[in-house]
């Protein structure tokens, strides 16, 4: 069949797919390609839909976009290389590179010295299983286990299982494999002669994995402030794992970022797909049976249910110091337990310490942590103990642009988000909050107003929810910190992603990834609006932030995603995000590969947003990733002459690409004139990146991308 019967057949005005293998003849854009796109230092790669910076008339465009091809490659700017630095599989510190690779903390010590510190957030199981023969170098009992567990669908609980179980050991050795490719490592770099960085081998190189020291103690995370002491306390609602307020491992390490004194914070974001989530009023964990784990084909979960790890002891901040592979990891509970997604820090001397994070959930919050002590000396790496005593608070956001921080302590009055202010918007978000029946782990979901209303006659305070005396009760609260934050009023808010700090104006730029509603909450209406008030928008913003006084701040939408023809950027889903020493915005995106096959905006992409001072948004595409991943961990080095990204889960949906395996969609799309007209699109299926050879695994890794002549990213 022709492609012209192709696109007739899938109808105009909708968005279609058709899987095929091996067709040829569609070939990528072509157009005005020469020249460098006014208001910008580097000419845009071109992505897939009409976006203001590709340079072309709205004649163009549609002959341009008609018909493209998809390519399964890390696309660059002309004139710019890319390199790959390290991957799945690569030999790190005691162990390997892991799985996944998030967020990257870059920390330069020297011109031509730097540390690296990845995390490894989660284990995507159809391109692990396909690739883990030949990337680790040994068989993986995966479909023996499969089958062994086909009689229980592929869960069991594994805490419950008699000692001379024969399953016992398939999933002890499958559980290991991927808890050793989950948490994070610490590389070391060095630019060579044509100033290019490169992997260097050195002491300080490590692994804290997500069983470290689960069968070697002395490798144990250690905990600070109020929520240790619940792990130490001896009576308890919920379970005990004996180990006190030591902890094993780490994992579910997504977004992060570095102190000004030069060690990194790894955020545990997704902890609840390995653990219970829910804990009781004073703190103490679930059992590890709510959390059984789940092996079947394309599933692997519940790891925490194999080793019986407590709960409550993931979903926090962790620090480590990448200079010294002997200093212990730190989870400081002060910043509060919850799906951490991103960390910023303003040290001021003379000023106490301000921590920004976000919980990346529907509904989820932005905090602000603020130190009891004064930070002395910026630079000082006696400043981690800061971390350990100040005040947890949450934002409030009102539609007129203004805020408020709010305490999250006993004192703190419940006035919970009511359910109307979703139903008034046609949305069909609850309201989340702890369990009225304090005897039980977890929430509760609340649709009506009267029943908000009631629970507030209840619970005056914190201090009616959550038991334990001074800090354990303090504790009990951090322990619970998303569900504290809701009874309180804190907004819902649309997935905070990333939170980094100006250093031209000071203002906190955060990335809400996406308005969609969710099964148990949603973005506040008033505040996350699309552009023309939809009080639905997937396709996120980019928000600044301006302290205003000591507990205030106003707000506005820097960044707005979405299609240009729809009043967004060009982008969808804005995840991590930096800022170089102009205040110039790096963003890069994380659309769902799973959501929708026949997604408008294709793979996820780095793009670069220069500041402005007028508010008018406009940006360019720096880069696409390759097929099925997430680009990610976007940083600088010192000179701004390299940008590193991460590429997690290449090939997560289909795993490794066979020779011509793709499918052909059908979009409509919208010229710079208003002009509607169809793409054919044909679009590879699954990954080989980076062998980029057919049937190779493929295998998350980091890059660094340079100018061909070595220049400085952002001057030719």
């Amino acid at each position: 069949m022709r492609r012209r019967s192709v696109l007739s057949l899938l109808g105009l005005g909708g968005v279609g797919v058709l899987t095929a293998k091996g067709l040829s003849g569609c070939v990528a854009p072509s157009g005005n390609s020469s020249g460098v796109v006014k208001g910008f230092p580097f000419q845009p790669v071109r992505v897939p839909l009409p976006v203001n910076s590709d340079g072309l008339q709205a004649s163009e465009q549609q002959s341009t976009y008609r018909e493209l091809a998809v390519e399964d490659r890390l696309t660059v700017p002309e004139g710019f290389q890319s390199q790959l630095l390290a991957a799945w599989g690569d030999r790190l510190g005691d162990s390997r590179f892991g799985f996944n690779n998030d967020h990257l903390g870059f920390v330069q010590h020297a011109p031509d010295r730097a540390s690296m510190t990845v995390n490894f957030e989660y284990i995507s199981a159809v391109p692990w299983v396909q690739g883990f023969a030949e990337v680790v170098g040994r068989p993986l009992p995966f479909a023996a286990l499969v089958s062994a567990l086909q009689s229980s669908d592929g869960v069991v609980d594994c805490t419950a299982l008699p000692a001379g179980d024969r399953r016992l050991q398939q999933i002890r050795t499958v559980a290991d494999e991927a808890m050793t490719d989950l948490g994070i490592g610490v590389m070391t770099l060095e630019r060579d002669g044509q100033g290019r960085w490169k992997r260097a081998q050195a002491p300080q190189d490590r692994r804290i994995t997500g069983i470290s020291g689960l069968d070697e103690p002395e490798q144990q995370l250690l905990s600070t402030g109020p929520a240790a002491a619940v792990f130490r306390a001896s009576n308890r609602q919920g379970y005990d794992d004996g180990l006190g307020d030591r902890i094993v491992g780490t994992f579910a390490n997504c977004g992060g970022g570095t102190t000004p004194w030069g060690t990194v914070l790894s955020a545990e974001e997704n902890f609840q797909s390995q653990v219970p989530e829910p804990v009781y009023a004073d703190g103490s964990a679930a059992p590890p049976s709510e959390r059984p784990f789940v092996c079947k084909d394309g599933k692997l979960g519940g790891l925490g249910n194999v080793y019986g790890l407590a709960g409550n002891k993931y979903g926090w901040m962790v620090e480590v110091d990448p200079t010294s592979a002997d200093q212990t990891a730190v989870k400081h509970t002060a910043l509060g337990r919850f799906r951490h997604e991103a960390v910023a820090v303003r040290a001021e001397a003379g000023k106490p310490l301000q921590v920004y994070s976000g919980c990346d959930r529907r509904g989820g919050h932005l905090y602000r942590f603020v130190s009891a002590e004064r930070v002395e000396t910026v630079q000082d790496k006696r400043n981690s103990r800061l971390f350990e005593a100040g005040e947890l608070q949450v934002a409030r956001f009102r539609a007129d642009g203004s805020g408020e921080w709010l305490a999250v302590t006993p004192e703190a009055v419940v006035d919970p988000f009511r359910p109307s202010r979703f139903s008034d918007a046609d949305l069909g978000c609850p309201v989340e909050l702890p369990h009225r029946d304090r005897s039980q782990a977890g929430a509760e979901l609340f649709r009506e107003d009267a029943a908000v209303e009631d629970y507030c006659r209840r619970f005056a305070t914190l201090s009616d929810l959550y038991r334990g005396e001074g800090e354990a009760l303090q504790g009990a609260i951090l322990v619970d910190a998303h569900l504290a934050a809701s009874a309180i009023g804190a907004t819902p808010t649309a997935r905070p992603e990333d939170t980094k700090i100006d250093p031209v104006s000071g203002d906190l730029l955060i990335a809400f990834t996406s308005g969609s509603p969710g099964s148990t909450g949603g973005a506040d209406p008033a505040v996350f609006k699309g552009p023309d008030g939809q009080s639905s928008w997937p396709n996120g913003w980019v928000m600044r932030l301006s302290e205003s006084g000591e507990n205030g701040f106003t707000w506005r939408m820097a960044v707005t995603g979405g299609t240009p023809w729809a009043g967004g950027l060009g982008f969808t889903n804005p995840d991590n995000v930096a800022l170089d020493s102009k205040g110039n915005l790096w963003i890069v995106t994380d659309r769902s590969m799973k959501a929708s096959a026949g997604d408008v905006f294709g793979n996820n992409s780095c793009w670069f947003v220069p500041r402005s001072g007028n508010g008018e948004e406009q940006g360019a595409c720096f880069a696409t990733g390759p097929m099925e991943c997430e680009v990610t961990g976007v940083c600088l080095d010192q000179a701004e002459a390299s940008l590193f990204l991460a590429v997690q889960h290449p090939g997560e949906v289909n795993g490794s690409r066979s020779q011509g395996d793709e499918e052909i969609q059908a979009h409509e799309l919208v010229d710079r004139d208003g002009g509607v007209f169809q793409q054919l699109r044909t679009v590879p299926l699954g990954s080989n990146w980076p062998a980029q050879a057919p049937g190779r695994p493929p295998r998350p890794g980091v890059v660094a991308i340079q100018r061909s002549n070595g220049q400085p990213l952002l001057e030719a």
